[in-house]
C-alpha cells in the first residue's frame, strides 16, 4: 500500500486510469459503440470524474467504513479486499449515474437505466478490480517502492 502522498497519488491514478479504461471499453462494447472517437470523448471526462470521486469522496468513505467493520485489520488481505469491495460498490454507484446521464441526459427513464447500468457495471467492475487492476497496480507500486532510497 502507499506509504506517502506521492505514492498514494501514483497508485490512485493508475488504479483509476485502468478501471476507467476497462469499464469504458466494456460499456462501449456492450452498446456496440466501441470506436476510438466514442472512447476518447467518454474516457477523458470519465477519468477526471472518477479520479476526483476516488480521491475526495469514495476512497475516504470506503476506508472509514472498512476500519469500522469487525474485520482483522492486522491481516492485510482482509483489509485490502474489504476496502476494494467498498470502493468498487461506491464507484459503480457514482460512475453508473454519471454514465447514464452522459449518455441519455436527465430523461424519464433515468432510474430504470441507472439500475440496469449499476447491475451490469458491478458484474464487470468487481472481477476487473479484484483479478486484474488491483494486483497489477499493487505490483507497480511495489516496484516503485523498491526503487526508492530508504530516506525519501
Amino acid at each position: 500500500m502507499p506509504t506517502n502522498p506521492k505514492e498514494g497519488l501514483i497508485f490512485t491514478s493508475l488504479m483509476c486510469f485502468l478501471m476507467v479504461l476497462g469499464m469504458s471499453i466494456y460499456n462501449l462494447a456492450l452498446h456496440d459503440a466501441l470506436t476510438f472517437s466514442n472512447f476518447i470523448t467518454g474516457f477523458v471526462p470519465g477519468f477526471i470524474v472518477a479520479l476526483l470521486l476516488d480521491m475526495f469522496i469514495i476512497g475516504r468513505f470506503a476506508k472509514q467504513i472498512a476500519f469500522s467493520l469487525p474485520i482483522n485489520k492486522n491481516q492485510p488481505l482482509q483489509l485490502i479486499l474489504t476496502i476494494t469491495c467498498l470502493m468498487v460498490i461506491g464507484m459503480v454507484t457514482c460512475m453508473s449515474l454519471f454514465g447514464v446521464i452522459m449518455e441519455n441526459g436527465l430523461s424519464n427513464s433515468l432510474l430504470t437505466n441507472y439500475i440496469t447500468a449499476w447491475k451490469v457495471n458491478l458484474i464487470a467492475a468487481l472481477p476487473l478490480q479484484l483479478v486484474i487492476v488491483g494486483p497489477f497496480s499493487r505490483k507497480i507500486l511495489a516496484l516503485i517502492q523498491s526503487k526508492q532510497p530508504e530516506n525519501n
